[in-house]
């Protein structure tokens, strides 16, 4: 037995929940960025002009390159200091967006986007990592984690409400210079707040595993993108070969560093290799459902995109909740269990909210919102925990921006996959009748926007055809995620251990 006393971690203080303020408005602000463009996409189409691939390109090159570089950034931040990585990506995120909102041409639009994925990937693994060095008590640790994470699923889903709301009164630019004050405010309270921390060990990073983590995620999101814009086509495979292909090479390349990119030791410990992998797929079944049921509410239920941003907060609040039961839920249960418990919540959520959805009233859906909002709020809180925590403190940057690639690729992989889930089921469901006109037939078979574009107003009998049949398409991808959540749980149980006594994982000792 050992005849030095137990130490309990520092207690953060007044000035560290401050400064966790300010990393919230950070993250909060980049999840709005990630969203916030959908509803601008008509107003800036009509004065610029794009192209058709100008357009994806507007929409898809901010989450290309905020996915790519979070691993670089990430060790970058543990190298040169996490305090000052974030001060110069927020005044590049402000200038970025500054570029953006008055934009004269598609092309400068594109690389305005650009650079606000630059920027973002310096700022999201700085704003985890920075916590995990503000706050060393594991209870207080999570508390604060389950606040950044509240933050991070909110943006996602008020980004659209964000956007519907000052188009109302603003031009489409009104949607990036909003993040302008946002950005002033968090650089000014930032330079007083944040503690600055980095790796005093830390070595050189490797380039070529920095191109190679981008060549391994970058055509892997894009080729979802595309299955789910237009289907299969040419560039699909290769750009899942080329993904596949460098993330082998990835993977093979930091076994033999001394100083690897991404540390591949740390998925050994079942606490973070179980959590990444139950953290991925809560976010790839929740954002993946959340993206298409923001088109059920509109184009189904006829909201408008304020009145369907409304619909939505329900997930939103009770996610802003799990900050008051997620202490109880790590004392009762432990973390494995406790995030296991999470999973199974959002699943129930998940099957009533796809039972409910063909029923007249809202009620249901509102519920199934608030379980799901529940549930993988707590689930995705403990899951980013297990993972910040189980890294040493040095490497704390790296296992962040770990779980931010987990979390951006668990967004696009989810839209891309269940999306494609949700586009079958609905052209299998829809039956065109015989005689319908050969340009409303291809516009039902597109989707339910296009039938929508083309049939508005003037043949509700066959928009109502089109209507179940993406209300049934929405009932059995809410069934399929569901699924999905109950697997995570199984994984989350069985790999990820629990500590009643401490909430820590094992492996952090």
């Amino acid at each position: 037995m050992s005849t030095y006393p137990h130490i309990s971690p520092a207690k953060a203080g007044r000035k560290e929940w401050l400064a966790l303020i300010v990393l919230i408005l950070a993250v909060t602000l980049l999840a709005i960025d990630g969203t916030v463009l959908y509803m601008a996409v008509p107003a800036l189409t009509a004065e610029l002009a794009p192209t058709a691939t100008q357009i994806l390109w507007i929409g898809d090159i901010y989450s290309f390159v905020l996915a790519g570089l979070l691993v670089t950034m990430g060790n970058l931040a543990d190298r040169i200091g996490r305090k000052r990585l974030l001060m110069i990506g927020s005044i590049a995120f402000g200038g970025a967006s500054l570029l953006a909102a008055f934009a004269p041409s598609a092309e400068i639009l594109i690389a305005a986007r650009a650079l606000l994925g630059i920027a973002g990937a310096t700022i999201m693994p700085s704003t985890l990592s920075i916590i995990r060095n503000l706050f060393h008590d594991p209870i207080q640790r999570t508390r604060a984690i389950a606040i950044w994470s509240a933050g991070a699923m909110a943006g996602g889903a008020v980004g659209p409400l964000v956007g519907g709301a000052l188009l109302e009164f603003f031009w489409w630019g009104s949607v990036f210079l909003i993040n302008v004050p946002v950005i002033a405010l968090i650089v000014v309270l930032g330079i007083w707040l944040l503690p600055e921390s980095r790796n005093p060990d830390a070595g050189r990073i490797d380039l070529v595993s920095a191109v190679l983590s981008v060549l391994a995620i970058v055509p892997v999101v894009y080729a979802v993108k595309q299955v789910v814009g237009h289907g299969i086509d040419g560039s699909v495979f290769p750009g899942l070969i080329l993904g596949l292909a460098a993330g082998w090479v990835f993977v093979r390349r930091q076994q033999r560093l001394e100083t690897p990119l991404v540390d591949i030791s740390l998925f050994r410990i079942p606490a973070f290799g179980g959590a990444v992998a139950a953290n991925a797929l809560s976010i790839f079944a929740f954002f993946g459902l959340l993206f298409f049921f923001s088109q059920y509410l509109q184009l189904v239920r006829g909201y408008s995109p304020f009145w369907a941003g409304m619909a939505e907060m329900p997930a939103t609040v009770a996610s802003l909740a799990v900050v008051g039961v997620v202490g109880f839920a790590l004392s009762k249960l432990g973390l494995g269990r406790a995030i296991a418990t999470g999973l199974l919540i959002g699943a129930v959520g998940l099957t009533l909210l796809g039972a409910t959805e063909g029923l007249p009233s809202y009620t249901g859906i509102g519920i199934a919102l608030a379980v799901i909002g529940l549930g993988t709020g707590l689930a995705m809180t403990l899951s980013t925990d297990a993972v910040v925590a189980a890294a040493p403190p040095a490497r704390a940057g790296a296992a962040s921006s770990i779980a931010e690639t987990a979390y951006e690729l668990g967004v696009a992989l989810g839209i891309g996959v269940l999306g494609s889930v949700q586009t079958a089921l609905y052209r299998a469901e829809l039956e065109v009748p015989a005689g319908t006109p050969p340009e409303a037939a291809a516009a039902l078979q597109d989707s339910l926007a296009s039938a929508a574009g083309e049939l508005g107003g003037t043949d509700d009998a066959l928009l109502a055809l089109a209507q179940q049949a993406f209300t049934h398409g929405m009932q059995v991808t809410s069934f399929i995620a569901a699924a999905l959540l109950v697997v995570a749980a199984v994984i989350a149980w069985q790999l990820i251990p629990s500590d009643q006594n401490t909430g820590e994982p094992h492996g952090t000792r």
